[in-house]
């Protein structure tokens, strides 16, 4: 690893004034520093380092500016180096301030950088709080639901940016405010075939709502629905019953040939777990029963092979049994 005296000396390399394959040559280094765990250590005791860096990130050469964001990248999945980042650095207030710019080139970058950024609770309230001085959740939200907000960017990480929000009370609160259409313009990415990052982070953001049991019965209402967005994705093309498919909502009746069950193995998995949430109470419950919940997920046993998700719709099955034991003896 580098002595004081050749940081010093790539320090002075990370300047605007610096030749450009001087500077280019300092980043390209300090990317490959980042790239392991004892390079992140060493970053980690050279805050002035990273500052510089970060510096940098305003280059007038795309690749030098690309360059700094892949090691902000890397730096920020490393946990021990949030503090760092958040505290000394202060990062946050410039990467909101260029993530509002819908022509800014690196904007994926930066949406991943505050999505690893905000997974420790202690560091993502200090996202929070800065992200509602810089920017606020309603703006985030605004990017998020545009897909052509910014064409140079897909922005998909700003599902996973939401969902580590919905970990705190205020994000949730914010996320589930009545007297706002926030929830409800995020429900139709539980189905987003383009970005299985996206469709996550929003499912994992429905997930952490669902923690909240006081709201249940207002999800599962006419005003969100939540329901056949968390179940869709788990229906697959098996042939019901006529009873069985008149007892679901209606956009889970009698669906094609062709349906397909959602690919990813963690995703399935998030989905069941949200449900098995809303079974916490008895609106939840009685909701669930009601919709006729049980024949999608019968089915959906039968066919899942991933020995993790299937016991986690086993869970789910046998909250139902009790739920029918219930009614029967009321």
């Amino acid at each position: 690893m580098l002595s004081d005296t050749e940081a010093t000396e790539l320090l002075s390399f990370l300047t605007p004034s610096t030749r450009p394959d001087v500077k280019g040559k300092a980043t390209e280094y300090i990317l490959g520093l980042s790239g392991t765990s004892d390079g992140c250590r060493f970053l980690r005791s050279k805050p002035n380092l990273i500052a510089a860096l970060f510096a940098l990130t305003s280059d007038p050469s795309v690749a030098i500016v690309k360059d700094c964001y892949h090691v902000l990248i890397n730096l920020s999945a490393d946990e021990t180096l949030h503090q760092v980042l958040v505290s000394e650095v202060n990062v946050l207030p410039v990467l909101l301030k260029k993530l509002q710019d819908p022509e800014y080139l690196f904007s994926d970058h930066i949406s991943t950088i505050l999505s690893n950024l905000s997974r420790l609770e202690k560091t993502c309230r200090v996202v929070f709080q800065v992200l509602q001085e810089e920017l606020g959740l309603a703006k985030l939200v605004e990017i998020f639901c545009n897909e052509s907000y910014n064409k140079k960017a897909k922005l998909h990480y700003l599902g996973p940016l939401l969902s580590n929000l919905t970990q705190l009370p205020q994000g949730r609160s914010y996320i589930m405010d009545h007297n706002r259409c926030v929830i409800q313009r995020l429900l139709p990415f539980t189905q987003y075939e383009a970005s299985v990052v996206r469709r996550g982070g929003v499912i994992g953001t429905l997930r952490n709502c669902c923690f909240d049991h006081a709201h249940h019965e207002w999800l599962l209402s006419d005003a969100v629905d939540v329901l056949p967005f968390l179940l869709l994705p788990l229906a697959g093309p098996e042939e019901l019953t006529e009873e069985e498919n008149d007892g679901l909502p209606v956009d889970l009746q009698y669906l094609p040939e062709d349906k397909k069950r959602e690919g990813d193995p963690d995703i399935r998995k998030m989905l069941l777990e949200t449900l098995l949430l809303l079974t916490a109470t008895k609106a939840g419950r009685q909701t669930l029963r009601h919709k006729n919940v049980y024949p999608i997920m019968r089915e959906f046993h039968r066919w899942e092979k991933d020995v993790h998700v299937a016991a986690a719709c086993e869970k789910l099955i046998q909250v139902r049994s009790v739920w029918s034991l219930r009614s029967v003896s009321s």
